[in-house]
């Protein structure tokens, strides 16, 4: 019966060391991934900076590009028909 008994201890005593790596393992894994986490998000704040800024870039250019087209359209406009160029073939 002790002898049993010291069995059981000495069970208890392996599953409690096991479960104890186990939860040292799992803090580990958490601590990494909560730094990849973080990492990720880092990386995704300079990719929606970056987003912005191309998409403010866009509108300029597009605004610069209407611009241009419609001054072009007005010196058309404004330019008797005779001083046009006319391109013969």
């Amino acid at each position: 019966m002790d002898n049993e008994l010291i069995n059981r201890f000495n069970d208890i005593d392996i599953k409690v060391d096991e479960l104890i790596e186990l939860c040292r393992s799992l803090q580990k894994e958490k601590l990494q991934m909560l730094s990849k986490i973080k990492q990720m998000e880092t990386e995704l704040e300079k990719k929606v900076v970056a987003q912005q800024t191309l998409s403010k870039t866009n509108t300029l250019i597009q605004s610069n590009i209407d611009q241009l087209l419609a001054k072009l359209e007005n010196f058309a406009k404004d330019q008797p028909p005779d001083q046009l160029l006319h391109l013969e073939p």
